[in-house]
Order: C-alpha cells, then structure tokens, then sequence
C-alpha cells in the first residue's frame, strides 16, 4: 500500500496519464458516486442525482480522454518506429565497405533524382513572388508645407512647436 502512495506520487509529476493515476482517479470517482448515492438515499433530494450524473460524466470524460491519449501515443511511437525502419544506413565515401543493407555508395545516391511529387503536394522550394506594381513615390507640395500641415523637418521640430502653442495658451 505505501509503494502505490509513493507510485501516485511520483505519477503527479510525470507527463500524461499513468497506470497509478488512472487508479487513484476511479477510485476517487467511484467513492463520490457511493457518497452521493447515500446522501440521495437519506434526503431525497434532487440535487445530488444531479450531482451524480455531472460526476458519472465527468467521470466518464477523463477515461475516454486518458484512452484516446494512450492511443495517440501509441500511433506516435508507431509512426517514429516505422520512419527509423524506413531510414538505410549508407557507407561513407571514405569508407570501402558497405554497411549491411545498403546496396550502392553515397556518391550514386547523392546523383540520383528525387521521386516524381503528386499533383496534390505541396512544393518545398521557395517560388519567387511577382511584382504586383511598382512602388511611387508621393511628391511633397511646396504650399503644403508653408501652411504649416505638413512638416518635412524632425519630429523635434515638431514637438517645439507643440510646446510653444502650450506656452502661449498658458499666458
């Protein structure tokens, strides 16, 4: 009994659901059910089939949660098994023998030409973008500027004056 307490532990801190923690929960969930059962049982009240029926579904919700996660676990360890069988190992160019299942050197390999891609696959090389127009440039207009609504000076410039209309509507 104290091995499992130290297991729902160290479970706790461990990422996704373990054996020990999946115990402990239905453990915990079935206890609530009995709980609620009673106390419906001693004051007929509706509130705790209620409650029951949230706690069956919460209760439900977690199991099937930690078995689809078990099962996407399970194909992602498939998927990394199936991609390290499908890798060769091939000699190195310096090297005169072969390792074992592969059948040319790399330098042949490296010739080769990839497969043919699908129509439906997606290309990895990076296509340039056409240019859609060129880019003008707006001209200033001398009168604009004398009216004081366009500044072609800094922003300091700008800031001074800000301060001095501040200054006089002081006085």
């Amino acid at each position: 009994m104290a091995s499992f307490f130290q297991e729902l532990w160290e479970s706790i801190f461990t990422p996704g659901p373990t054996p020990t923690l999946l115990i402990a929960t239905n453990v915990t969930f079935a206890t609530l059910q009995v709980v609620l059962a009673g106390l419906l049982y001693v004051t007929y009240s509706i509130h705790f089939a209620i409650l029951s029926v949230l706690c069956g579904g919460l209760w439900w919700a977690i199991n099937w949660f930690a078995r689809e996660l078990k099962e996407h676990q399970l194909q992602e360890e498939e998927k990394a098994r199936r991609a390290q069988a499908a890798t060769i190992p091939v000699a190195s160019e310096d090297s005169e023998t072969e390792v074992e299942g592969a059948a040319e050197p790399r330098s042949s390999i490296a010739k080769k030409e990839p497969p043919p891609q699908k129509a439906a696959a997606v290309s990895k090389e990076v296509e340039p973008v056409e240019a859609q127009g060129e880019l003008k440039h707006r001209l200033v207009v001398e009168e604009a500027l004398s009216q004081g609504t366009k500044s072609s000076v800094s922003t300091e410039d700008e800031w001074e004056k800000v301060s001095e209309n501040e200054n006089e509507k002081d006085k």
